[in-house]
């Protein structure tokens, strides 16, 4: 299983936010670098970058953090937050993510995202499928579509897409475990797509937990950041 911890920018600043509420933020670190080349140097591979200035705006705001980054550390990076046109894909690879992540724009604008999606690759394209009560959550969670959300991975996974991402808004930033039922019936109905969990890991036995049902990575961000679980304890799943 994969380790991807997040860095999530505000400001240029890595931040937190409890179920993406922007008024729930706590600020970890003024330097991004300086938190990914921690990551870095102990042995992690990847990296879950997410530009909250950019998907407020619907368009890449912090580039200068990407670029640095992806210049600074040899980590692999997917991207996400404000990629709404070709502009912003083209510009995110430009500035060195090795991914994307789209979510709302694969509802709001489907034939845009499988444009990408074959343009780009189904490896190049994560799919950021966010869930309440097991239905899409788009717009920074602030609007829950109808749209069944293991449906919805079938549609995009059948046009090409490999990797998914997806968080249950209720778990996110709580720390009180991960949506391991939900996780297992999108592996049961979808075999053979890449899923990463993210939203309400706490502990290293939550990442056990999830390590066992076979996803192929995890998304670690406030229980890192809040000491419930250490860069050794990270480091200790990668490959």
């Amino acid at each position: 299983m994969q380790i991807i911890p997040a860095i999530d920018i505000i400001n240029g600043k890595c931040v937190r936010l409890t179920q993406g509420d922007y008024g729930q933020k706590k600020e970890y670190h003024d330097s991004p670098l300086e938190m990914a080349k921690r990551f870095e140097d102990a042995g992690i591979k990847r990296l879950h970058l997410v530009d909250l200035d950019g998907a407020k705006a619907k368009k890449i705001v912090n580039r200068d953090v990407l670029k640095t980054i992806a210049q600074g550390t040899s980590l692999h990076i997917d991207f996400g937050g404000g990629v709404q046109s070709d502009e912003d894909i083209e510009l995110a690879f430009d500035l060195g993510a090795h991914q994307v992540t789209g979510g709302s724009v694969a509802i709001k604008n489907p034939d845009l995202f499988d444009s990408w999606v074959k343009k780009y690759k189904g490896e190049r394209f994560i799919l950021g499928a966010d869930a309440k009560d097991r239905k899409i959550a788009i717009s920074g969670w602030e609007e829950t579509t109808s749209v069944d959300l293991i449906d919805f991975i079938k549609e995009k996974f059948a046009k090409g897409i490999q990797y998914v991402i997806c968080t249950d808004v209720a778990k996110d930033g709580l720390l009180q475990g991960p949506s391991i039922d939900l996780y297992v019936d999108i592996l049961k109905e979808v075999p053979g797509i890449k899923l990463i969990a993210s939203g309400g890991v706490a502990n290293y036995k939550d990442l056990e937990d999830l390590q066992k049902i076979g996803v192929f990575g995890t998304i670690v961000g406030k229980a890192y950041y809040e000491g419930r679980i250490s860069l050794e304890d990270l480091a200790s799943f990668q490959e």
